[in-house]
């Protein structure tokens, strides 16, 4: 009976052992699963209440960014490129209270694909009326 309680415990912890760095290993390098279906299942359906079609937005993705942005919201959010804006990238995110779609004040410049230029907070053709800082309450 003891050798077999000491098999289970030692069976549980070589799991532990081997389990453990491997789910870190693959939240580190693709981000939270949770988050993920977060922004994936709030983000599109808040623009589509906002009245965007498929043909109003060139490019959507959830993006895992490797450093750090607002605590307000998941740390994946959701970039967006529309067809009458090409050369700007809006970004989204989840807050974690209340689990609201807040848009981020500052868009990415885009210069060519996958190369950015400075990013701004100017006033455009989709900024909505109440916006989040990206890079406020980082602490």
């Amino acid at each position: 009976m003891i050798k077999r309680i000491l098999l289970i415990m030692f069976s549980l912890l070589a799991a532990a052992v081997i389990l453990i760095p491997i789910s870190l290993f693959y939240i580190l390098n693709n981000g939270n699963p949770y988050h993920k279906h977060l922004v994936n299942k709030h983000i599109p359906q808040h623009l589509e209440e906002l009245g965007y079609s498929e043909e109003d937005i060139i490019e959507h993705a959830y993006l895992q960014p490797k450093h750090l942005i607002n605590n307000d919201v998941y740390h994946g959010h959701y970039k967006v490129v529309f067809a009458d804006e090409p050369q700007l990238e809006y970004l989204y995110g989840v807050t974690k209270k209340g689990k609201n779609v807040v848009q981020f004040c500052e868009k990415e410049t885009l210069l060519g694909p996958r190369h950015y230029g400075e990013m701004t907070t100017d006033e455009s053709n989709h900024s909505e009326e109440f916006c989040i800082g990206y890079f406020d309450n980082r602490d």
